[in-house]
Formats: structure tokens, sequence, C-alpha cells
């Protein structure tokens, strides 16, 4: 179903190392609202859209957020390439290096591993799509508060890149949760059933 097209969807030419940086943008790699949890969501909730083309969409937004994927881990492997032991003590990055070595593991800044946990679907396609938009909102408040951090400007721009994104995919979900209202409408679902009033 996939075609994998080996080069990333934004080039990332990142000139000097900073693990300090990457400990903090690991957290779009695996944290609670970054891009393996989107993926995974998107890819899971269109099994269970009733709508062709929302079930396109997640799957056009899933496959793009395994590019961001792929775009986040290439940013952290880049700040942390070749490091010294005295920039790993230095940066703070001693406890991630000591479990991961410079390895791109899905993690919060915080520390917390990835879980599935962090991921919702409903199976149910207002609670899914309503999801998705938070889920792109908290997303661009992520890379808002790095690009709050970072001083990088190679960094920063692969970042802007990857947050204007997630402001589209917003607007796309936005334009399929209206689809998908007006669709419902129609058959009295979920918006309003009156089978729910009955005792």
């Amino acid at each position: 179903m996939f075609v994998y097209e080996k080069k990333l969807q934004y080039p990332i030419r990142i000139k000097n190392t900073n693990p300090r940086l990457a400990a903090v943008i690991i957290s779009q790699y695996g944290g609670p609202d970054g891009e393996l949890g989107a993926s995974l969501r998107y890819l899971s909730q269109r099994y269970s859209m009733p709508y062709p083309e929302l079930k396109g969409l997640l799957t056009d937004i899933g496959t793009e957020e395994l590019g961001h994927l792929e775009m986040v881990g290439t940013i952290v492997y880049q700040l942390t390439r070749g490091l010294t032991e005295d920039q790993i003590r230095e940066a703070g990055f001693d406890a991630y290096f000591v479990d991961h070595t410079a390895g791109v593991y899905p993690t919060a800044a915080s520390g917390f591993p990835w879980t599935a946990a962090s991921m919702a679907v409903k199976g149910d396609t207002i609670a899914d799509l309503t999801e998705d938009l938070a889920a792109e909102q908290k997303a661009r408040v992520t890379y808002d508060n790095i690009l709050r951090l970072s001083d990088d400007p190679d960094v920063n721009d692969v970042i802007r890149f990857l947050r204007q994104r997630e402001i589209v995919h917003f607007q796309r979900f936005g334009e399929g949760l209206r689809i998908a209202k007006e669709r419902l409408g129609e058959k009295n679902v979920y918006l309003y059933n009156p089978s729910f009033d009955k005792k």
C-alpha cells in the first residue's frame, strides 16, 4: 500500500551538535503529542471511518506523519552524532545516553517512554475527528515550544516546516469534520439519535 521514497520530505542539514536541544526535540518523536502517536492514531482510525474520502484523509495524513517521524529522528541523530563524553555530561544528556547511547528512542522530553495509551482511537466518527483536531494543535504547540528554546537556525528551519504541516493537517481535519457532520446529520446518527431517548 505504501511507497517509500528514499528522501526526506524536507532537507535536514544540521551543522552543530547539541544534545541538550536533541533531548527536547525527542518529544516530537515519541512524546504524547509526537509524530509516532499521530501516525499510528490516524492509520488506526481509518479502519472504522465510514466515508471513503475521510478514510483517504486519515491515510494521507497518517503516512505523512510517518515521514515527519523520520524527519524528527534525523534531527535528533544529527544533533547527537559524534558526541564526546564531556559534551554528554555538560549537556545533561547522560541519563538518556546511559539507556540509549545516541540511538533515537521514542520518548517524551520528560523521559517518559512512548506508550500506545497516548493515542486515541474510539471508532466514532465525530470523536475521532475531534481528537485529531486537538492532536494537531497540541503538536503545533510542542513545535512552538521547541522554537522558543532553540537558537539553531538549521533546526528552526525544519521545525517551522513541521509546525506549518500541523496547521495544514488541522485545517484538513476541520474540513473532514464538517463533511462528517453533514453526512451523519442526514442519517440522524451521532449528532442526535432519537433511539437514545427511549426508556
